[in-house]
């Protein structure tokens, strides 16, 4: 017996009586050409990912909120701004460059809508945009609530230099304006202006 032959025989008792070789012109292993669709479970699996890592990167809390009063109006500004920012944004003096209606909505909803309008604001280097959420006649109604919810999270946001209620013709208490500082892309394009100015 040849040396080949040995190894044939070894490399057939290697593999065991279950294998058998493929028949001529069968050289290739069937592969169905598409992609398939997904199952409804698999998508389903998918968004409820896709839902708890936005969650996740949504600092935001709705959990207990003390309510503010109903005929109050908000305002607040970050340490080192100005006074007369607060007073022009409280009377309507920066148009608003974007709005978002959250009236009538579920806290959870409100907050991953004001969380997606402010990051996306943000990115796109608005300054002043203005959050409709309506406003209720008493301390507890729904209105308030989601009021009482916007100011705790509007002070959660770093981007947020300051707010104010709205003045009567833009809403009143029934919406909010926002001021949201500078990205830092922002500040590059103006030192490029002001450099391009002086030269």
């Amino acid at each position: 017996m040849s040396h080949a032959s040995n190894d044939h025989q070894a490399f057939r008792q290697a593999l065991g009586n279950d294998v058998r070789p493929l028949k001529k012109g069968r050289d290739r292993a069937a592969v169905d050409a598409g992609p398939r669709t997904p199952s409804e479970s698999q998508l389903a699996r998918k968004a409820s990912a896709q839902r708890v890592d936005e969650d996740e990167r949504d600092f935001l809390s709705d959990e207990f909120v003390d309510l503010l009063g109903a005929h109050d109006p908000i305002e607040y500004r970050r340490d080192g701004i100005q006074i007369g920012v607060l007073e022009r944004l409280r009377h309507g003096g920066y148009a608003a460059e974007a709005r978002l209606h959250i009236m009538r909505m579920p806290v959870i909803e409100c907050r991953r809508s004001v969380f997606g309008f402010l990051r996306e604001a943000y990115a796109h280097d608005l300054r002043s945009v203005l959050i409709v959420h309506g406003r209720s006649r008493e301390d507890d109604g729904k209105a308030n609530v989601v009021r009482s919810y916007l100011y705790k999270w509007l002070l959660q946001f770093e981007e947020v230099q300051a707010f104010s209620s709205a003045p009567p013709q833009q809403g009143g208490l029934g919406a909010t304006l926002v001021m949201l500082r500078k990205s830092e892309r922002a500040r590059a394009r103006n030192r490029e202006r002001q450099q391009k100015r002086r030269g």
